[in-house]
């Protein structure tokens, strides 16, 4: 196992009927800003609901946060904060709406430049105005952690960013909010988080084996509590288990003194800012291929993966190679394609991806948990998931 450190300042309130904790959450005097995404939230009456446990606070809201929030957008929302001098943010929604939000947080207070450039320079914030959260979908884990990741239009791409200073201070997670999400978005959700958990624990093994076995558990879950969640939709006992699973997916637990890659989530985020696909299903292309094309680095990880979570003990090539597709039949099973061509896409998008992913080595950013993902390699992954 490799040195680590590990903190994790966001308080989790868990359980139906939560809400009535949030006033004794948010700092005495905050003068808050309620942010959402669509018209759901409105029309399931949650926001009137937040509504009636902030009377002892001043606050506001702002609604139309879009899915995939870009820079250009969100900075509109920076200056209403600066104008309107709120000091608490509410992020009421799904990943897109907290990610939202903690861009705003850490824009508003940005003092190294232009705040842009905590995306595209990747300079991390150094102070952010304190946000809480409560979250309606789950899948991405960006209610207990310190991460986001943001469009800008001008470059073209999604940019991650991190920092310390956006982690929430406290998120809500009642799974009954969950019930009214589309089943396609918690489809999306369900790849998405197995595809977090892979992204740690699939790539070279140095002895881990509480951080592995928290993973397989939690890929476990997912592969039981997945279809379920499909088809039993209302089912509060599945949908918990899920939420859970993908909190603690990227809370950086199970991704502490590991290896890590997210080379699948580099290219996914390409795959949504020039075509419009769904993280979720970009996550379903990509994974099946990038296994293939890394399976030779990936071996002995892909094994225990294939033995522990599928249950195929023949240390073989075969054994790999159907391990790789019982992953693909997995997120097929949920409703999410696999393939490129599902999506009218083929081997022409090769040089948009490789020019998208170019400017990474500027930034010393490398691919894969070796740095040895090549764009050479990345074209493969791009034709096997055609």
């Amino acid at each position: 196992m490799n040195q680590f450190e590990f903190k994790n300042p966001t308080k989790l309130i868990f359980g139906q009927q939560q809400l009535d904790k949030l006033p004794r959450e948010i700092p005495t005097s905050s003068k808050v800003l309620i942010i959402y995404g669509g018209k759901s939230a409105k029309k399931s009456g949650l926001i009137n609901e937040v509504k009636t446990h902030l009377t002892d606070f001043e606050y506001g809201e702002f609604g139309g946060i879009s899915p995939n929030p870009t820079y250009e957008n969100l900075m509109d929302l920076v200056e209403l904060v600066k104008l309107e001098n709120y000091t608490f943010l509410l992020a009421v929604g799904g990943g897109s709406v907290i990610d939202a939000t903690k861009f705003v947080a850490a824009a508003t207070l940005f003092d190294q430049g232009d705040p842009v450039d905590m995306l595209i320079k990747q300079i991390p914030a150094t102070k952010a105005i304190p946000i809480g959260t409560i979250l309606t979908l789950s899948g991405t884990g960006t209610e207990m952690n310190g991460e986001a990741v943001i469009s800008v239009k001008k470059e073209g791409s999604k940019i991650p960013f991190q920092s310390p200073a956006i982690y929430p201070m406290f998120s809500i997670l009642d799974p009954s909010y969950t019930y009214s999400a589309p089943l396609e978005q918690v489809n999306n959700g369900i790849v998405d988080t197995f595809v977090h958990i892979m992204e740690q624990y699939l790539t070279y093994p140095v002895n881990a084996k509480v951080q592995d076995r928290f993973a397989e558990g939690l890929l476990m879950t997912l592969i039981e509590e997945g279809p379920k969640a499909i088809k039993q939709p209302t089912n509060y006992d599945v949908r918990a288990n899920l939420m859970l699973t993908s909190t603690l997916a990227i809370n950086g637990l199970i991704g502490s003194g590991v290896p890590q890659d997210w080379s699948t989530h580099m290219i996914g985020h390409c795959l949504t800012a020039f075509y419009g696909i769904d993280h979720g299903k970009t996550m379903g292309i990509i994974l099946p291929a990038m296994l293939e094309v890394q399976r030779v680095e990936k071996r002995e990880k892909l094994l225990q993966y294939a033995e522990r979570v599928w249950g195929l003990t023949d240390k073989s090539d075969e054994t790999i190679t159907l391990a790789i597709q019982k992953t693909r039949d997995f997120f097929e099973s949920l409703g999410s394609s696999t393939r490129l061509t599902s999506y009218s896409l083929g081997e022409e998008i090769i040089p948009d991806i490789l020019r998208a992913l170019e400017p990474l080595a500027a930034l010393n950013i490398k691919l894969g948990e070796n740095g040895t993902l090549t764009l050479d390699k990345v074209a493969q992954v791009i034709q096997l998931a055609v």
